[in-house]
Order: structure tokens, then C-alpha cells, then sequence
């Protein structure tokens, strides 16, 4: 069964791949801090990390699952939306080195929790349907990291355009100590939660499998 990805997330893709999964690609369109603002206007207080990534996973997988509808596609479509919390401080992206590097020194040493909201859209001639769900992962980072570490690290760039600062399954892979959870989650998207919405949807996950080699 075609599979959709509606992200342009490398990660995700790179999890996708693993996983025997070679998925057509889309951006979603979707302004997502105009998004987070309006629900939280209308609801009267601000979202838990929970709720913020679930709303966009969804937000960000129905916009591009109502593209595919219009033009005949059939199969489904995967999105995601990740935020790590720290001692109740939600991070995004540090978009810059300095922010990157100052979050990394508070990080250290300490554990915090990565939220990641899953949609997945069911797309047939009978109309779309969809199942969602959010994953968390607790990751605890090494205490003894060094300064020099943290700016060579971020001199990289890696961290600069990830949720939390961090990857797991690349160069920051060697400060961090532990995690508690679907692992997959922390890389960008929870593996085991995308199989089990898709069975939820009355599809086989072997089904998925396009992937050669």
C-alpha cells in the first residue's frame, strides 16, 4: 500500500527507510505557531507539550491527506510533530548556536522527556479516517560533559535544527546515557505507535513494505 510522508523531517525519513518503507514525500502547509496560538485562544490556556505536538501532527497530516484526497491518491498518510520538556520548560529548535550551547550546559546531567504526536490517515474511495496517538521517551544526558564538548558539538550544526537540541542516533548519540521508551521516538517518530495506528486502521504492516535491499 503507497505510504505518504507528510514531513521533511530526515530523520523520519531515515526511520521510514529502516523500517522497509520508501514513502512519497510532502510539506505540509501549515503555520504552525499561528495554529498553536488560535487553540490556545479559544481554549483559554496553553497547551501541555502533549497536546501542542498532537495537534500539529494532526494539523500538518490532514493538510496534506486533503491534498491527496483531490487528486485520487489512495493509501495513507504519516504525520509527526516532536517538543522535548526539561523540569517543565518545553524546547523546540535553538535555530542558533548560542541557544544550542546554553541548552546543552542546562541539559547535562539531567533527564528530560521528548513528546512526539503521530497522525496517520487512512485515504480510500470511502474517504479518509484517522487514528492518532502520542509516544514519549524520558532521555537522561551525562553529567560529565565538558564545555569544549558542547561547542564542538554545536559547531557541527547537528543540533541546531532539531527538537531539543539533541539527536540520538548520530554525533549526540555519545552524551546521552540513556532512554526509557520506544527509542525511535527520540530520533523523530515512534516506530511501534505508527505500526499500531495503522492496524487500527485495518491495515497490515507487512503491507507497508516496498523497500528493496
Amino acid at each position: 500500500m503507497p505510504v505518504c510522508l507528510a514531513s521533511t523531517s530526515p530523520a523520519r525519513l531515515m526511520l521510514m527507510r529502516q523500517a522497509g518503507i520508501e514513502p512519497r514525500l510532502e510539506s505540509p502547509n501549515v503555520d504552525e505557531d499561528a495554529v498553536v496560538e488560535a487553540v490556545e485562544a479559544e481554549l483559554g490556556h496553553a497547551l501541555t507539550p502533549s497536546e501542542h505536538v498532537l495537534l500539529l501532527a494532526r494539523r500538518k497530516a490532514a493538510d496534506v491527506a486533503g491534498r491527496l484526497a483531490a487528486e485520487g491518491f489512495e493509501g495513507i498518510v504519516v504525520g509527526g510533530d516532536s517538543m522535548f520538556e526539561l523540569s517543565g520548560v518545553v524546547y523546540g529548535k535553538p535555530h542558533t548556536p548560542e541557544r544550542a550551547a546554553a541548552r546543552w550546559r542546562d541539559m547535562r546531567g539531567r533527564t528530560g522527556v521528548l513528546h512526539s504526536g503521530h497522525s496517520v490517515h487512512r485515504i480510500s474511495a470511502d474517504g479518509s479516517h484517522e487514528a492518532h496517538a502520542v509516544a514519549e521517551a524520558r532521555v537522561t544526558f551525562a553529567s560529565d560533559i565538558t564545555d569544549g564538548e558542547i561547542d564542538a558539538y554545536v559547531a557541527t550544526g547537528e543540533p541546531l535544527h532539531v527538537a531539543g537540541a539533541f539527536t540520538v542516533d548520530s554525533l549526540g548519540g555519545a552524551f546521552i546515557e540513556s532512554v526509557d521508551g520506544d527509542p525511535s521516538t527520540v530520533v523523530g517518530m515512534s516506530l511501534s505507535t505508527v505500526r499500531r495506528l495503522v492496524r487500527d486502521l485495518g491495515i497490515d504492516w507487512p503491507s507497508l513494505w516496498n523497500r528493496e535491499g
